[in-house]
Parts: C-alpha cells; sequence; structure tokens
C-alpha cells in the first residue's frame, strides 16, 4: 500500500509526537522469543498493546491492522463502533466527530508504520500472503485477535481464523511456525513475552485452531494472575471504574 513522500514526513513527525507522549515500556521474557520467525498473539489493552509493540517489540516485526483504519472513507464508521460505541449515549454525538477528524490521522500512521491490512472479505488472502512473505523475511507478526465475547477478568475471546495462516506457511516453506503468548500490562509498564507452542501440520485444523487459540489465552492469563496486584485495561473502551483486576477476589478480601 504506497503513500506519498508527503505522508511519509508526516508519519515520521505523528510517530516522534507519539514516542515522546507515549511511555516506556520494559520487554519482559525476551529469551521466550523463539530463533525462527514467529506469530505473536496478544491482548489488545485499548491501544496499548499495538503501541506498545510498535515502539518496544524487539527485532523486526510487522503487526496485523484492521484495513479500515486505512482508508478515509472507512475510518470514522469503523473507529465508532470498536473504540467509543460502549461510551455513555450521551457522548456519543462528541465520538461521531472525533472519528472523523482522526480519519486523515489513522490513514497517515496505519498506511506507512509496518502494518499488515487485515480484510474480511474474499481479500483475505491477501493478508494470508502478506503474513507469509512477512514471516519468510524473518519478521515476527503481531496479532491481537480479542473479540467482544468474554472470556475471563484478562482477556476477550480470541478469534481463530489467523492460526490458518500456519497452515499456509507450512505448505509453502515446511517450516511450523511458533505462536508466541504477549501480555501488554501498561500501568506496569510492562510486556511480558510467554512460551510458544508450535503448530502441529498433523492436526485437523480445526483442532489446531481450538488448541492454539486456548493455549495462547490460557498462557497470557496464567502471565497476567502471577503479577504484582494491577488493573487489566481491558479490549472493550469501557470507563476506567469498570477495568477488572487481575486477581480480584484479593481486592474484594481488602
Amino acid at each position: 500500500m504506497k503513500s506519498s513522500k508527503f505522508s511519509q514526513a508526516c508519519f515520521r513527525v505523528l510517530r516522534w509526537i507519539l514516542g515522546l507522549i507515549y511511555p516506556k515500556i520494559e520487554v519482559v521474557g525476551q529469551e521466550n522469543l523463539p530463533q525462527e520467525p514467529c506469530i505473536v498473539v496478544g491482548n489488545h489493552s485499548h491501544m496499548h498493546g499495538p503501541l506498545a509493540g510498535e515502539f518496544y517489540f524487539p527485532g523486526k516485526r510487522k503487526m496485523w491492522c484492521a484495513h479500515q483504519m486505512m482508508y478515509l472513507k472507512e475510518v470514522p464508521a469503523y473507529a465508532f463502533e470498536d473504540f467509543w460505541s460502549l461510551k455513555p449515549k450521551w457522548t456519543h454525538w462528541f465520538y461521531r466527530i472525533a472519528s472523523y477528524l482522526i480519519a486523515p490521522l489513522s490513514v497517515c500512521l496505519f498506511r506507512n508504520a509496518k502494518t499488515i491490512p487485515v480484510y474480511r472479505d474474499n481479500r483475505l488472502l491477501t493478508t494470508f500472503k502478506l503474513t507469509i512473505s512477512a514471516l519468510e523475511d524473518s519478521t515476527n507478526v503481531i496479532i491481537f485477535p480479542e473479540c467482544y465475547t468474554p472470556y475471563n477478568n484478562i482477556v476477550y475471546q480470541f478469534q481463530d481464523k489467523y492460526i490458518d495462516v500456519a497452515k499456509l506457511y507450512y505448505k509453502r516453506t515446511g517450516k511450523a511456525v511458533p505462536f508466541v503468548p504477549l501480555y501488554a500490562a501498561p500501568n506496569l509498564k510492562k510486556m511480558y513475552i510467554g512460551k510458544p507452542t508450535a503448530f502441529d501440520p498433523n492436526a485437523p485444523i480445526d483442532q489446531e485452531r481450538q488448541r492454539i487459540t486456548n493455549y495462547l489465552m490460557e498462557a497470557i492469563t496464567e502471565i497476567a494472575v502471577n503479577l504484582p496486584q494491577h488493573t487489566v485495561v481491558p479490549y472493550p473502551n469501557v470507563g476506567a471504574k469498570h477495568y477488572p483486576q487481575n486477581r480480584p477476589e484479593e481486592v474484594t478480601e481488602k
């Protein structure tokens, strides 16, 4: 997806500004990253997961990004629905205006950042091809696959069709790509890399979708609950008073 020189220059300025504003995030568990390219799967944590990944994830990486955020006409509807639709209804007028105001910035940022557009129509194969090309270029691919179905107090249910990339990658290269869990904990100013699990090319794809997805959600949950007490920033953009704790039973006891 080509961008003009002006757009690229604006991106560099915007990224520099965001780098000044966004806090330093420490990466814990880098030793868990495989030597070969992998697919890193994490909790979205509002925009903290993608921002932490963009600024602080080590090594070569590309990140899956909803394609709507790269097209000026599609940003407003998608941004409002995905970012702000759960806000109090009396504020919706403000966020609808905001969704139009951020559209040019969104296109500039996401077209020029190290992203892979995610399509959910007949262009999905393009997403898979770009992902496989990145892996073949020794580039890790970061995905935040949560949807709005609750799973537990740490993560929301992961969508699972991204696992199919591993099947296509194996057919093309004969290599079983590892999937690595990532927990973004903005209130601790850290992100944690967990131990990987490798795709099994001999198992049915439906079984692998379920196994790998369950492993990743449980691994991220285990990382989170074993950390010091902290507030979890959830996927939905709800009010801060509704944010869960990583160990809610301890808060109840107090």
